[in-house]
């Protein structure tokens, strides 16, 4: 089985490693800058679940690899990138392959179908935690490093048990999801709402907890976004909720949402992604959300400070 990772970022970068290490046959497409350090210096990675560096395979262009013949094509890149990352990997797409998008939320799926068709389109679900370095290292920043897929239809294609073999074997912390979409909804309501509640506070989930509102604040988000799941014919996962309800109440907590690593290193955000996704559903579904409108607004300030610092 050929993998095609677009990128070799955190996400992209700590998984590719990982099934590289476990004997798959992963090629990363990079920018040309990332390109030059993984030439140098290897794909390193830096986790308490063991340390890696591996001499990956490169390409900064498909064009360098006409009829490549890749089996899986996965997307790790940021919601805000999706569309120069479609026309990356859209060479490698071939009648058989499959795409397999770790993107937050769920609003890129109806563009991944209408481009490769739904049959082609897996759901994906990472839940990791990392950084890339200055010197280009993945750091790994605690021990846990789940990945849960899974074919949105009802049947599953023999690339697809192949893919699931080969990461049962890499020691990542794998299942195949016989509801895919079910469980990227449940995960779409808890990060919108911890990207909600931190990104508005500028804090942890601890920190917000000790405030005069904090706790009414986080678990009015939740409701709000349980409310549009319903209204969209999802009902939460009850173990799952269970356990983000814990996440989101518990004191103490150093718990952020990326979402607000990218605000405090000045990046773009996900927030029309994730936010503006659920106020849009929202709407179109006659539910009032204003805790949620309130914290999409605070991030629209925000990148319209960023865009104007920039120009």
């Amino acid at each position: 089985m050929r993998i095609l990772m677009l990128g070799a970022g955190g996400t992209g970068g700590y998984f590719g490693a990982r099934v590289h290490a476990a004997g798959g046959d992963v090629t990363f497409l990079v920018r040309p800058a990332r390109a030059e350090n993984l030439l140098a210096h290897g794909l390193r990675v830096s986790s308490p679940l063991g340390d890696l560096q591996i001499s990956p395979k490169i390409l900064t262009s498909l064009t360098d690899a006409p009829n490549a013949g890749f089996d899986v094509a996965v997307l790790s890149c940021k919601a805000y990138d999706l569309d120069s990352a479609l026309d990356a990997i859209a060479p490698a797409m071939g009648p058989e392959g499959l795409l397999l998008p770790l993107l937050n939320g769920i609003a890129h799926l109806s563009r991944l179908d209408a481009r490769f068709g739904k049959s082609h389109v897996l759901g994906g679900i990472a839940h990791l935690a990392v950084t890339l370095a200055p010197t280009g290292e993945i750091r790994h920043l605690n021990n846990f490093h789940r990945l849960i897929i899974g074919a949105r239809g009802n049947t599953a294609s023999p690339q697809l048990a192949a893919l699931s073999e080969l990461l049962v074997r890499s020691g990542i912390d794998f299942s195949l999801s016989a509801n895919i979409e079910g469980d990227m909804w449940d995960k779409f309501i808890f990060l919108c709402t911890l990207a909600a509640a931190t990104c508005t506070m500028r804090g942890p989930i601890g920190d917000i907890l000790e405030t005069h509102a904090g706790a009414t604040f986080i678990v009015g988000l939740l409701d709000e976004c349980l409310a549009v799941a319903a209204k969209c014919g999802h009902t939460a996962n009850p173990e799952q909720l269970a356990l983000y309800r814990n996440h989101l109440s518990a004191r103490g907590s150093t718990l952020t949402a990326s979402m607000l690593r990218d605000i405090e290193r000045g990046g773009p955000t996900e927030a029309e992604h994730i936010l503006g996704d659920m106020v849009g559903r929202a709407a179109a579904h006659a539910v009032e959300t204003p805790l949620l409108k309130l914290a999409y607004s605070h991030l629209q300030a925000y990148e319209l400070g960023r865009r104007r610092k920039q120009a």
